[in-house]
Parts: structure tokens; sequence; C-alpha cells
């Protein structure tokens, strides 16, 4: 019978064995085989991306870790999924399993501040060269593909400022030049898009933020299709990434109710952007919520449902009055991260590094919000509030 992913979320992870909700936390180094054959036979089959329940060497994971694993590559629709202690340990993994010296990655100019450090000054260090491109302009990208191109790295909506990308486009140009493709999907997550079906290769998520969705946890998955299977599969082997099985189990109690949460984020947030849609200190609001626009469209088109981070662009020749409106915020937490139940705010302009710089000009202010679970009428009275330090 199939099922709903609704229904999935609530199911996937169901302990068949000790008839539990909830799988147990295996914590593990030595994996112990009833003989040498047992273990080369079990080690051919792990190489080959077949489905076992435990690894040969603790290094690869645990039973914690293998429920967390076959949970994610359903809901990526993946061929398979490999586990990180961290989201940006996901997004080294990719680059670091395709590219090699001499080789050239296109990455889009809206990404994650690590994500422009690993690409622009880490990966040169190993004659790797990066391009950045505009996300609004899909010939930018073409311009900056050459013989030497191995991978698009795209983040989609972009960070911080939150473009929206044609990704069938992207898609269709890297197809036809055989480029190995992978997206940052942490705004997103698979519950409202699943990049592998559009044609990404890899697909990168924080379980940090939505997939936990408590703000206790530190995790990074990499789902990916049959094509780079191998070639991520040796590397992360060789490299020994691995999630702890504590924080494992942490993000599976969470992936049971992230279509509860994900809605209320949505639902939450439409109010927020409705009252700040009609402050006239507000330029701007990086979200897609405006039909008609490039941004709108291009949501639209390929997700089903949106999420609760956002920005709002400020013109103000007072920078310390942007900072006293974030600083009188009670209800939104001053915080790096996103995608637990709090509401957050950060004033993000000191921390944008873009070539394309858009925004990045005198007197312009970007604040990013992620917006909780709280009563959004509470959240929108902490703004009004706030909102009158702004000079």
């Amino acid at each position: 019978m199939k099922y709903s992913e609704i229904t999935k979320l609530k199911y996937l992870a169901k302990d068949e064995q000790s008839r539990t909700a909830n799988p147990a936390i295996v914590r593990n180094s030595t994996v112990f085989f009833k003989s040498m054959q047992e273990l080369l036979k079990h080690e051919t089959l792990v190489r080959k991306g077949s489905k076992v329940n435990y690894y040969e060497y603790g290094r690869g994971g645990s039973q914690t870790t293998i429920a967390l694993q076959n949970f994610i590559t359903e809901l990526e629709k993946a061929h398979a999924t490999f586990l990180t202690s961290t989201g940006f340990a996901s997004v080294a993994l990719a680059i670091i399993s395709i590219c090699r010296p001499g080789d050239e990655i296109i990455v889009t100019d809206a990404c994650y501040a690590p994500t422009r450090m690993i690409t622009s000054k880490f990966m040169k260090e190993f004659k790797i060269k990066s391009h950045f491109y505009n996300p609004e302009e899909i010939k930018s990208l073409e311009s900056k593909i050459n013989r030497k191109t191995k991978m698009i790295f795209v983040e989609n909506p972009g960070s911080n400022t939150f473009e929206f990308q044609d990704l069938n486009k992207i898609i269709k140009i890297a197809k036809k030049k055989k480029i190995i493709t992978a997206i940052d999907n942490t705004w997103g997550t698979p519950f409202f898009i699943k990049p592998l079906k559009i044609g990404f290769d890899m697909s990168i998520s924080s379980g940090t933020k939505y997939f936990s969705g408590h703000s206790d946890v530190m995790l990074g998955s990499l789902s990916v299709n049959k094509k780079v299977y191998e070639k991520v599969r040796s590397c992360n082997k060789l490299l020994g990434y691995r999630a702890s099985p504590d924080d494992a189990y942490l993000v599976l109690r969470g992936l049971r109710t992230l279509d509860i949460r994900l809605k209320k984020h949505e639902e939450n947030t439409k109010k927020i952007i409705n009252f700040l849609k009609k402050e006239k200190k507000i330029k701007e609001i990086l979200y897609p919520y405006k039909r008609g626009t490039q941004n709108y469209d291009n949501w639209k088109k390929y997700y089903s449902g949106s999420t609760g981070l956002f920005s709002i662009f400020i013109y103000s020749k007072n920078k310390n009055s942007v900072l006293k409106f974030v600083n009188s915020l009670r209800l939104f937490g001053i915080g790096q991260s996103w995608g637990g139940f709090e509401s957050l705010a950060l004033y993000q302009s000191q921390t944008i590094q873009r070539v394309y710089k858009k925004y990045i000009k005198s007197n312009h202010h970007i604040v990013r919000f992620h917006v909780g679970l709280e009563d959004p009428n509470d959240l929108i009275n902490d703004l009004k509030q706030g909102l009158k330090k702004i000079k």
C-alpha cells in the first residue's frame, strides 16, 4: 500500500526488531563477525551500496545512523544518503568527493559564507578554481562554463538575499555539458522539494535546522543518485565523516513532526509578511510572496510550500538605529542558526561577501528573520515596538 509523505514521516523508522516506535541508540566502534569470510562479504555489500543493517566498522555508523540514512533517502527519493557531523560538512563532502586539481566549480553568488570560503579560498590551494554566477541571470552561469567545469553548486534560495532560480534550466545546461550538480536544499527541505527528482546529482540538508527542529543538534545529510554514489562513498569512508548516534536519534525524533512544524512556520511567516509589507521603513521583503515576480514564479514552479526564513531590506542613514531595532526585539533571539521552534533575528549586512553586490550599498541594511512557532500576534507586536527604533 502506498502512503502519503505525511504518513511516512510517522512510520519510516519504526523498529520492528525491538517493537518500539523509535530505533534504539546504538553506540559502536568494533563490530563482530563470525568469520573473515562474513566480514569480507559484508564489506562488498557496503561498497556496492546494498542496504545493510550494520557496518563493518563504527566509522561507517551504527544501526541508529543507518535508520536515519534510510529515512532521509526515502524522503529525498535518493539512491543513498551520507550523514555528517554538521550541515556544512555535507557541503564539503559533496565538493571534495567530485573536484580534483585542475577542475573548476561554478557556485551561486548568493551562497552561504562558509561555502564561499571553501570554494574560493580553500579549494584554490588545491588548484581548483571557482567562479560565481548571478543567481538571477541564467546567462551569468552559462558564461562561466568551460571544458574544465566539473561541478555546478546551487543554493536555493540564496543565503540571506533569497533569490529563487529556475532549476530546470540549470539542470538542462549541466546535463548537456555532463557537469555534476549539487544543491543546498536546507531552506526547502525534501518535504517541499525533491532536487534529485528534478535532476540534481546531490542534495544537501543541514539536519541542524528543520530536520531537528529543536535547536539542540548538529548534523548534515548528503543524498545522492547512483551516478555519483561510489565517488561519495569512497571519499566519505576515507575522510571518516560520521554523525553521532545520539544526534541521529534526535533528528529521527524531530523528523516525525516535520510536516506539522513546517506548515506552522509557513502560516506564521505569511502573517508576519502581511504585517511587514505595510511598513514604510522596510524597503523590500526578500521572500516569495509577491505574485508575478521572478522569485515568486520560480518558487511556485518547484516548491509545494515555504518555510520561516527570510530577510528584510531597510534603508537608513543611521546604522545604530537598525542595530537598536534588532537588539530591542524580545521574542526574536539573536543567534546564528535557524529552523528551530524559536524565532530569531540577525543583522546580516556585514556578513554578506558577494561578487554580485546588488544589496551592498551605503545605507542599505539586511536583517534576517526566522519565524518560529510562537503566537504570530505576539511576534507582530514585538516587531511593532522594535520598528520604532529605526530612524
